[in-house]
């Protein structure tokens, strides 16, 4: 059994985490404790305070409790919204107050973005456009550029827990571009885990989800792979290989 324990800011689609159990259909597990989110609001500030390390601290003998064999923060903005050195920083932190390898949904983006081997992606975030400004600039730093991206507006966690899948859609279809090999959907208020391979389709090309990203990290921490489609191309990869796919509605001939 392996087994990944999440810290999760509040309440708003962290059900995402057991059905993500279930596709996987394995040993894999992923107890969950929600933290104190504070003020709920998509503001640089709030994103901040949301992670300061006496709320990651909260969860963190429950989770070891459990079994936890590997720990990752399981917020976009809580760790971005620090920045690349404030992010490390973070985890860091983490790591040392659990006594495991500890990573953060932001940081995992950067790791599984090299999984699929890419190099230039479109950022397809619901935040507003200044919350999306800081997770781009987290990935230049991470020396990931960024050719596109598109903000859905929401103004907290809650408002982004509402949407269901036509508004993701919307926003995935808004963000793409012709140079990004990869779209990347931030934020682990949204309900994405039971669709991401219809994301994929949709535009023709791989498509990483916050709660995935935030699953398949824990599961890279532990050294742990795992064959699983039903989740995307992240968890179809064996070697870094940039998987194109054929766009929804569009016939390609022999």
């Amino acid at each position: 059994m392996t087994t990944v324990g999440l810290l999760y800011p509040g309440h708003a689609a962290e059900d995402d985490f057991p059905r993500t159990e279930i596709l996987l259909d394995t040993d894999i597990r992923l107890p969950l404790f929600s933290t104190g989110a504070g003020e709920d609001a998509y503001r640089p500030d709030a994103l901040r305070a949301q992670g300061e390390a006496a709320r990651l601290a909260e969860g963190v003998e429950e989770l070891r409790l459990a079994g936890a064999e590997a720990l990752v923060w399981a917020s976009s903005g809580g760790s971005f919204g620090q920045g690349w050195e404030g992010a490390h920083e973070q985890i860091a932190t983490l790591a040392r107050t659990a006594g495991l390898p500890a990573s953060s949904t932001s940081v995992g983006f950067v790791h599984a973005v090299r999984e699929v081997g890419a190099s230039r992606v479109a950022v397809a975030a619901p935040y507003p456009q200044d919350v999306t400004g800081l997770f781009a600039a987290f990935l230049a730093s991470a020396g990931v550029e960024v050719v596109a991206t598109a903000s859905g507006g929401a103004g907290s966690a809650a408002e982004a827990g509402s949407w269901g899948p036509d508004a993701v859609n919307r926003l995935v279809r808004e963000a793409d571009h012709p140079d990004a090999e990869v779209v990347l959907v931030p934020d682990t208020a949204l309900h994405t885990a039971a669709y991401v391979p219809e994301l994929e389709e949709l535009i023709g090309k791989p498509v990483l989800t916050a709660n995935q990203v935030t699953v398949w990290e824990g599961l890279r921490l532990t050294d742990r792979r795992t064959w699983a489609p039903v989740l995307g191309t992240l968890f179809a990869t064996r070697e870094p290989v940039l998987r194109q796919l054929e766009p929804k509605g569009i016939e390609v001939r022999e």
